[in-house]
């Protein structure tokens, strides 16, 4: 009987050290996943341009690669980490708006050095904007100034990669310093000739001269009371107010600024601006492309569109002439013609109220033309046109016949991947049927002409 009593006590005892055990084991799990949810959080500034993370509250002093930080963010070794590209996102599309919000951000008293641990010192009493060498007073060119850090390199070079995933997005990032503002440029070896190209819109949005933080040798510390880390892209060429600082901006100011910057002098279309009868017809530009994407019968859709009603020109946008020409050239014309491609950026530069019409590659390019062009033509407050391609208009149909998938099947490429699709339907070149693409110059001509009065006052405001 004794016996018996016994085991239901022993049994009993393993039990509880059992219970004790896996309670032991929950709680080390749950401190080795919030010790890894606290690292990630400290590292997640450790990015510039295209990485994601969140504004983080820089008041804290750790070290840091070999760096002691003082009131303030110390960011050193950025060289080790600015080599990515600007993006992570796709060339077609881009993010989506919630990555776009979490795309990287250090924002907060900073201070930049280029040396070692110990050097601290150097820039103990900088003034803000200050630059100091070790053992040199420095002088204080701009104390105060904030500070934003921008990164070439990825797919910048391609004029619609250039607005897209830099030009707007710093914009959005340095617009409300009102001009008080130190642009700072990393990886800038990879372009070095961006900034002289667009050096109209940078003296736009920053009174001084930026700044190449490749450039900088190994003892120079720069101090700022606050800078930004990384700019944003909100949507393709376009800008979401509540997403901007402070909800202050949107894409309409994106393109007022470039008429202002760039002293362009039409902020209207001509038959907007009620000039007298008999004044010039509306001016439609065609872009005139030399290699894949090429309109073939260029002349024949000059010669419709005269047709039609506008004075018609053809025009190469590549980047033979400089960035101001071109911006001046594209805001005398009423209407923009162009297959898709990054000619179509210029865009920019119409004058609100304008015509945008994209003609669109055959193989289903409708959603990509859309999303990269239409859907900002209209936030800038231009009419949008499209025209798509049939098969039978594609020098596709001849080179690869009837029975090929490209052919009969444009989402089986699409499915296939981002390269299979390029190497189809961004590489070929259209012969417009004319009969067919009367019909859309007719909606251009008609608007351009006969656009409601409450649009001109809209416009004129």
């Amino acid at each position: 009987m004794s016996c018996y009593e016994e085991k239901p006590g022993k049994s009993m005892k393993d039990w509880r050290a059992l219970i004790h055990l896996k309670i032991g084991f929950v709680v080390g799990v749950l401190f080795v996943l919030l010790t890894y949810l606290v690292f990630s959080q400290h590292t997640a500034i450790s990015g510039l341009n295209g990485d994601r993370g969140q504004t983080v509250d820089s008041r804290f002093s750790r070290e840091w690669q070999g760096g002691v930080q003082h009131d303030g963010l110390l960011l050193r070794d950025l060289r080790s980490r600015r080599r990515r590209p600007h993006q992570q996102h796709s060339s077609i599309g881009g993010p989506r708006p919630d990555q776009s919000i979490r795309a990287p951000r250090v924002e907060g008293p900073a201070v930049l050095p280029q040396d070692h641990a110990g050097r601290q010192d150097s820039h103990r009493d900088a003034a803000p904007g200050q630059v100091r060498r070790p053992g040199v007073h420095g002088d204080p060119h701009h104390p105060g100034l904030p500070a934003v850090v921008f990164a070439l390199g990825g797919l910048t070079g391609n004029f619609w990669h250039d607005f897209n995933d830099v030009l707007v997005p710093l914009f959005i990032a340095s617009r409300r310093y009102g001009g008080e503002v130190q642009l700072l440029i990393t990886n800038m070896r990879a372009r070095p000739w961006w900034p002289a190209a667009y050096g109209t819109i940078l003296r736009g949005l920053s009174r001084y001269d930026a700044v190449d933080l490749d450039a900088d040798d190994a003892h120079v510390v720069r101090c700022f009371p606050h800078v930004t880390v990384g700019i944003h892209q909100h949507k393709d060429l376009s800008i979401v107010p509540e997403w901007s600082p402070g909800g202050r901006l949107a894409t309409p100011d994106f393109t007022r600024f470039l008429r202002e910057v760039y002293a362009l002098p039409r902020g209207a279309p001509a038959s907007l601006v009620q000039e007298p009868a008999g004044g010039k017809r509306p001016r439609l530009l065609l872009i005139h492309r030399g290699h894949s994407r090429r309109i073939m019968n260029e002349e024949e859709v000059l010669q419709v569109a005269e047709e039609s009603g506008f004075e018609a020109s053809v025009m190469d946008l590549r980047r033979d002439v400089t960035v101001d020409e071109q911006a001046r050239a594209v805001n005398s014309f009423d209407a923009l013609v162009g297959v898709h491609g990054a000619g179509l950026t210029n865009l920019v530069f119409l004058p609100p109220g304008g015509v945008l019409i994209q003609v669109v590659p055959y193989g289903r390019m409708d959603v990509i033309a859309t999303l990269e062009f239409g859907v900002p033509a209209k936030e800038m407050g231009l009419k949008y046109l499209d025209y798509e391609v049939g098969a039978e208009e594609s020098t596709l149909l001849e080179m690869l016949g009837p029975e090929h998938p490209a052919i009969k099947d444009p989402l089986s490429v699409h499915r296939s991947g981002w390269d299979k699709m390029t190497e189809f339907y961004l590489k070929q070149s259209v012969r417009i049927n004319i009969t067919r693409f009367a019909p859309t110059l007719a909606q251009a001509i008609d608007y351009s002409v006969r656009a409601p009065q409450q649009v001109v006052r809209t416009l004129l405001q």
